[in-house]
Formats: C-alpha cells, sequence, structure tokens
C-alpha cells in the first residue's frame, strides 16, 4: 500500500510538474512531509523529503527534455546561460539546507510562492525589465498557432537571477521551476510555453548536482525513490503532451492556482506542522 501511494505521487507530481515547468519536487516535497505525520512514514524528515524529491526529479527532467525536444520549445542558449548561475546555486542550498529549521521556512517560503501567484496575476499589467538589444541576448519563438514572440534579457542578471533561484531550488528541493518558470515568464518575458520547457531542461542538471550533495549527506531514501522514479518518468510524458496541447494563458492559470494552494499548504505545515 505504501508503494502504491508513492508510486501515485510520483506520477501526479511529475505530470503537473512538467506541465507547468516546476519539476514536481513542489508536490513531492509537501506530500512526503505530510506523509511523515503518519505512522508508517514517521522516519522522514524534512531532509529526506529533500533529498529524495530531488533525486527522482533527475529522472522527471530528463523525461520531460527528452519530449520536448521533439516539440522544439527548448531555449538551449537561455537554459545553459541561466545554469552558469542555478547549478553553484543548488549546490550552496543543498548544504544550507543541513542548518535549517524547516517550519519557519516554510512559512516564509509558502508567503513567497503566494506573492509570486499574486504577480502573475498582474501580469499583463506588466512591462518588461529594459534591455538593450546591442548589449542583451534576443530571443524569437513561433508558437503552434503561428504567433512570433521577442523577449530578452541581459545576461549577467539572468546568471545572477538563476543563481538565487537555484540557491532556494537545493534548499526547498523543488528543482527550481516554482521560481524559474515565473522569472521568466515575468522578468524576461518569455512565452509561457518556451519558459516551461527550458525550466525543465534545466532541472535536469541541478537536480543532479543538488543529489549528489545530498547523497553525501545521507538525505535520500532510496526505497521511496525507487517508487518515485517510474511515475516520475511516466508523469512527465503526459505533462509534456498536455502542454503542447494547451494555451499560454491556460498553462499561467494552472500554474497560479497551484502556486496558491502549494503556499496555504506550506504556511499550514509551518505553523500547525
Amino acid at each position: 500500500m505504501e508503494w502504491i501511494l508513492i508510486v501515485f505521487i510520483g506520477l501526479i507530481a511529475s505530470s503537473l510538474g512538467s506541465l507547468i515547468g516546476l519539476g514536481g519536487g513542489i508536490v513531492i516535497v509537501p506530500s512526503l512531509l505530510y506523509l511523515s505525520t503518519l505512522p508508517a512514514f514517521g522516519h522522514i524528515t524534512p531532509q529526506v523529503a529533500v533529498g529524495t524529491s530531488l533525486f527522482t526529479m533527475i529522472f522527471t527532467g530528463l523525461s520531460s527534455t527528452l519530449a520536448y525536444m521533439k516539440y522544439k520549445t527548448i531555449d538551449y542558449k537561455s537554459g545553459l546561460i541561466f545554469l552558469i548561475g542555478s547549478g553553484p546555486g543548488s549546490i550552496l542550498g543543498a548544504w544550507v539546507t543541513e542548518g535549517l529549521h524547516m517550519k519557519t521556512f516554510n512559512i516564509f517560503f509558502g508567503l513567497f510562492i503566494i506573492f509570486i501567484s499574486i504577480i502573475l496575476l498582474l501580469k499583463d499589467k506588466l512591462k518588461p525589465i529594459p534591455y538593450r538589444k546591442d548589449r542583451g541576448i534576443i530571443r524569437t519563438f513561433t508558437d503552434n498557432v503561428g504567433k512570433t514572440f521577442e523577449y530578452g534579457y541581459n545576461p549577467i542578471v539572468g546568471v545572477l537571477i538563476a543563481f538565487i533561484v537555484g540557491f532556494l531550488s537545493g534548499i526547498f528541493g523543488v528543482g527550481g521551476g516554482s521560481l524559474m518558470v515565473p522569472t521568466m515568464i515575468l522578468i524576461f518575458f518569455f512565452p509561457p510555453h518556451v519558459a516551461t520547457a527550458t525550466s525543465m531542461f534545466m532541472i535536469l542538471p541541478t537536480s543532479l548536482l543538488s543529489s549528489i550533495t545530498h547523497i553525501t549527506l545521507g538525505n535520500v531514501d532510496w526505497l521511496y525513490a525507487l517508487a518515485l522514479v517510474p511515475g516520475a518518468w511516466i508523469g512527465a510524458k503526459v505533462g509534456v503532451f498536455l502542454n503542447t496541447k494547451l494555451k499560454s494563458k491556460t498553462i499561467v492559470l494552472i500554474l497560479r492556482t497551484i502556486l496558491i494552494v502549494v503556499g496555504i499548504r506550506l504556511i499550514y505545515q509551518g505553523i500547525f506542522g
């Protein structure tokens, strides 16, 4: 029964994660922390939940990336530039996890996620951060209905922001997507489809780097990880398929709704958990 439940969590988390670029960790970590309140799962600590989640997301990221490659929605150049910051950040965050009081950080992280969801609600009224085309990176993307988007950013700013995102993802085990997707949409005005696919491309190496750190610290429950991986692999394929069929506004709506629910849940766990 325990294994069936864990496999199901991996399937749902990965489906939602690859659909909107979150990676699934933002569902897996709270789920494992909730299960830790039950007698059968009492040995799960916040550190183990984070470490196991990040290990699972290696396979979510790989499965999603292979699928998104077929639809040509990954911005490889931007993803590699952001990885310059998010890679070291995720390693540092994984080490910092050991000394954190997770209840307090659950409250602040929950509030931050809800803040991001509110910003997404107002995103159509916001203007992109100005960038000089002769000093920035300019990208274009044409979606499945023929609409062409132009977006861009200063690479130095992109690397710095990605470092912060990677650091937070290493701490909370969410793979960075919960922060990187809104960042790419709001600050750099990536098309939602491109932001989601590029985020999943980035989650693969950042999760790998963070997992190595957590493995050395003994923070991975291998039995639960093996149960989560099959669901994560299949769920990632399902999420990618749904992503290609939905409109950009629909993806943003789903992202905003899930962030609000997860944010409230984190705050609740931080106060009453």
